[in-house]
């Protein structure tokens, strides 16, 4: 089963539904796909996640609840997980795309998800940490601390990671 994790304006798309990182002082998970939303009507889409918020502080997601910071934000969908600061800036949004919104993202990411067929493109955004890395990821990039990544479509046989010289699949 393959995902493709679409952040900034580039695609990823990866065997496992896990994005982790690894920093000089160890490594982690940042997200974790536990479930997908599909056309059973009892279905949801849930993450687990384990971050950082700017701050220092943690963020850390159970099937889509807080374990711990339980005085942040979390809002759902069926198929969308958002946590906020106190002042309602996002933290990190990661959302499923209906096969329509993934079909009409730019040509390059539309055709690396039909060769690789993914069953689920995941869109995420947020601005956060996760170990020494800085997560930025906005429409049009993402960064990882100095290093920028856009428009990129990539496809990799490991986890999708994000290390201090940039991503690495």
């Amino acid at each position: 089963m393959k995902y493709a994790f679409i952040i900034g304006s580039s695609a990823f798309v990866v065997p496992r539904g896990v994005i982790s990182y690894t920093d000089a002082a160890g490594s982690g998970e940042i997200v974790r796909i536990k479930t997908i939303y599909n056309d059973n009507p009892v279905s949801f889409f849930s993450v687990d996640v384990d971050i950082e918020d700017l701050h220092g502080n943690k963020v850390k997601l159970a099937g889509n609840k807080a374990t711990e910071n339980p005085g942040l934000s979390i809002l759902t969908t069926r198929s969308k997980v958002q946590v906020l600061n106190p002042d309602g800036t996002i933290i990190i949004n990661i959302q499923q795309m209906d096969k329509n919104s993934a079909m009409a993202l730019e040509h390059n990411i539309v055709a690396e998800l039909e060769v690789n067929a993914p069953v689920v493109a995941i869109r995420l955004f947020g601005n956060f940490k996760a170990g020494d890395l800085r997560i930025t990821a906005e429409a049009e990039k993402l960064l990882i601390n100095d290093n920028g990544y856009a428009t990129a479509a990539l496809a990799g046989d490991n986890e999708l990671q994000f290390t201090d010289k940039g991503v690495v699949l």
